[in-house]
């Protein structure tokens, strides 16, 4: 009995092996080019200017579930509008392509046309433990807060991570989102199995949070798009980057992998099943709530041109904000006139479109694979499968 778990164990390395060096490196960006906008520096959410990210991951523990206790790997992501948040409210907005997940704070967005917290993406247990740490950081930044001044509604989106992660244990703790928050910065990040996408998977390969943007012309306004998904959707099958459907040339490789005596049970039905996505859009384009609207709209866009089809049990929630278009809690500032001209609001649409296309093949491209509770197994996208593939597209 002891060689032969001997033998399962050097198997199960020896696939995991082969699997990291055919995925493409955590920092890697998609390979396909999408649409005809140029990315930006960082091909990021953080090319747009004041956007802040920062991530905590948690990963700890091996072997069966012990609920409550581990194994680990979960985590959350922050996206800071910009440092002053809570004086310096900029123009948001939300749609919900299906609505069985949970974004707080959105009744309120959606009612003021405007954002006024950092938006935190997470696991769906771990939502009240995250809200609790964006209220601390924000008392902490902001004193007069529930004295003298509002009280925030702070913005919290969640995936479910059952499955490779210990998700009763809720284990991003207040303290873990107050650091969190402290440290989000500009400029690049890592992507993939990190912060709310650690323990995420989509199109039956792992995955997490991807990143894109796009820069208009200067003739269009010279506006940006950023886009930060957290994916955790779509079945193999469905899985088409590029145009080509991958999924189907994929369709008896890599395939999610379980000890032989592991007593886990995927779940058939409801959000572990179907998986869900959070997609958030940020522009410098001085745009109000009723545009920002439409441009989370066509997230939508983006997402069915990776192949998703938005199942039933399925949370594709989206927020779209401006940088630019902000609303100060005191007084009035000088800021640009609201852009209505037709041609730089189309363009605005389809580089949201593409952005957020290049974001989910970047959570893909970026991941690696990863084991977690029940020696569960999703392998990483394979990179040196999957670029010949994308070569034979028309």
């Amino acid at each position: 009995m002891r060689d032969a778990n001997r033998i399962e164990v050097k198997r199960v390395a020896l696939v995991l092996l082969a699997a990291c060096f055919f995925a493409a490196p955590a920092f890697a960006r998609s390979p396909v080019p999408v649409g005809t906008f140029v990315a930006g520096a960082n091909d990021g959410i953080t090319d747009v200017p004041g956007v802040l990210v920062n991530h905590v991951t948690k990963i700890s523990g091996s072997g069966p579930l012990v609920p409550g206790v581990g194994p680990v790997r979960t985590g959350a992501t922050a996206i800071v509008p910009n440092a002053e948040v809570w004086n310096r409210r900029p123009a948001a907005a939300t749609f919900d392509l299906n609505g069985n997940g949970e974004f707080t704070g959105s009744h309120w967005i959606d009612e003021a046309g405007f954002l006024e917290t950092p938006i935190v993406l997470t696991n769906t247990l771990n939502v009240g433990r995250v809200d609790d740490g964006v209220v601390s950081w924000m008392i902490k930044r902001w004193p007069a807060i529930g004295v003298r001044d509002d009280v925030p509604l702070p913005a919290v989106g969640e995936c479910d991570d059952q499955g490779l992660n210990d998700i009763q244990g809720r284990h991003v703790s207040e303290s873990d989102v107050v650091t969190m928050l402290d440290g989000a910065h500009g400029g690049d990040f890592p992507r993939g199995a990190v912060g709310g996408g650690t323990g995420m998977r989509a199109f039956g390969f792992k995955a997490g949070i991807g990143s894109s943007s796009r820069v208009l012309p200067k003739t269009l306004g010279g506006y940006t798009v950023g886009v930060l998904v957290n994916a955790n959707t779509g079945s193999r099958e469905e899985l088409t980057i590029g145009g080509v459907h991958v999924g189907h040339a994929l369709a008896h490789e890599l395939l999610p992998t379980l000890p032989k005596r592991a007593a886990y049970i995927a779940p058939t039905r409801g959000r572990a099943s179907d998986g869900s996505i959070l997609i958030v859009i940020a522009t410098d384009a001085p745009l109000d709530a009723i545009h920002l609207r439409d441009v989370a709209k066509r997230a939508a866009i983006g997402l069915g041109r990776t192949g998703a089809t938005s199942h039933v049990s399925s949370g594709d929630l989206f927020l779209a904000f401006s940088t630019t278009h902000v609303y100060p809690r005191e007084g009035t500032t000088v800021q640009p006139p609201l852009e209505d001209d037709e041609s730089r609001i189309d363009a605005l649409y389809a580089a949201t479109a593409d952005a957020v296309e290049s974001a989910i093949d970047d959570a893909l491209f970026s991941a690696v694979t990863t084991t977690g509770a029940n020696g569960l197994t999703f392998f990483a996208l394979p990179y040196a499968r999957v670029v010949p593939l994308l070569g034979r597209a028309p």
